[in-house]
């Protein structure tokens, strides 16, 4: 009965979009694959397992827009996640946990409210070489190129070659346990971004700086525990072929400490290096090289990526992908970016001990 009443909900609220002239899509992605890792936590055994969500999350979401004249149009996005291996929501159990918003937009640009992946997410998957595949990406590395906010307003307005991006929350993750709005502390759980990218013919290049307080409470009160990112990237297509090089910076203060490193109020800087190749109209090549520098520790390191991408038709293609994380002196980075022990959602604590990691997916994804 609830399964009745929920698919006749979804499809009134559908035509009733339609009906009203409005522009109401019900949108998603499918991945699943077969993966094999090496040096499991827990002894460094190896797993074969199905895995979710290979190349791009699984979700499903509505999105739709309005015409309200001169130009102006009111729109939505409700985006849910889920992992198709156990069929359950992803991002804490939420319902919309990828992106939940309404606004306006026009030739100014839009501005929504709700919950929104971050400018730092967008400028990931505009110069990430695996543009944040789920496992096999920069996002082991640093999580906060996958990162959302909760109870956020962001702008994003393109002019001429120039996008501008901007977001402020006034509690990023509060549904994840964290805090934010709290009455006269206004700066826990805040977090505010900016970006600024530029695209001519072959060539784009971006910059992006990121805050966020995380909103924790430590020994009873609150602290100011906050991350600083920044990060400048650039790409240059010529041909069939597209290069991608970035480098972000991180600072962790106020007790607050970085994926992958658990010395508090640290600095980190991240290099990456890639490039694309479409060998045929159905078959893509992709390799990538991310390398991590931890300030005063050794503890510093690598991944490595080659994806084979086959387009079996406009909505489906399949995929291989091969991951290798090198280690040193204490390091722990692994090739899945979260489950059971992973430092904030990153890929580190996904490996056994500071041992190096191999895996290998080979996987299909379908587009709706």
């Amino acid at each position: 009965m609830k399964t009745t009443w929920f698919a006749g909900a979804v499809a009134a609220f559908v035509a009733g979009g339609v009906s009203a002239q409005s522009g109401v899509a019900l949108y998603g992605i499918v991945d699943a694959g077969i993966e094999y890792q090496n040096n499991q936590p827990g002894g460094g055994h190896s797993v074969t397992r199905l895995s979710a969500g290979n190349m791009s999350g699984n979700r499903w979401g509505l999105r739709g827009t309005e015409e309200l004249g001169g130009g102006l149009k009111a729109t939505f996005v409700l985006e849910g996640g889920f992992t198709i291996d156990d069929g359950k929501s992803a991002q804490s159990g939420r319902l919309f946990g990828r992106q939940a918003f309404v606004g306006l937009q026009g030739n100014w640009g839009a501005l929504t409210l709700g919950r929104h992946q971050t400018p730092f997410y967008d400028f990931g998957l505009r110069f990430d070489p695996m543009a944040i595949s789920t496992n096999y990406s920069i996002i082991g590395q640093d999580a906060g190129f996958t990162s959302r906010a909760d109870n956020s307003v962001k702008y994003v307005g393109a002019f001429s070659g120039v996008t501008v991006s901007a977001l402020y929350s006034f509690g990023s993750n509060t549904g994840a346990g964290s805090l934010g709005e709290v009455p006269g502390s206004a700066r826990i759980g805040r977090e505010y971004s900016t970006g600024l990218t530029y695209a001519a013919g072959s060539f784009s290049v971006g910059g992006i700086y990121d805050e966020t307080n995380l909103g924790v409470a430590a020994a009873g009160p609150l602290t100011d525990a906050r991350i600083r990112r920044a990060s400048l990237a650039g790409s240059f297509a010529l041909g069939p072929a597209k290069t991608y090089a970035g480098y972000r910076w991180a600072q962790a203060l106020g007790g607050a400490t970085l994926p992958g490193n658990l010395g508090a109020n640290n600095v980190s800087n991240l290099y990456w290096l890639g490039l694309g190749y479409q060998l045929t109209a159905v078959l893509s090549l992709t390799g990538a090289a991310y390398y991590q520098d931890f300030r005063g520790t050794r503890a510093d390191p690598w991944s490595f990526v080659a994806s084979a991408d086959y387009t079996l038709s406009k909505r489906t293609d399949a995929y291989l992908n091969l991951g290798y994380t090198k280690n040193k002196d204490g390091s722990t980075l692994g090739l899945t970016a979260g489950g059971a022990g992973a430092i904030q959602g990153s890929g580190f604590g996904t490996v056994s001990g500071s041992e190096n990691q191999f895996g290998a997916v080979v996987g299909i994804r379908h587009k709706f």
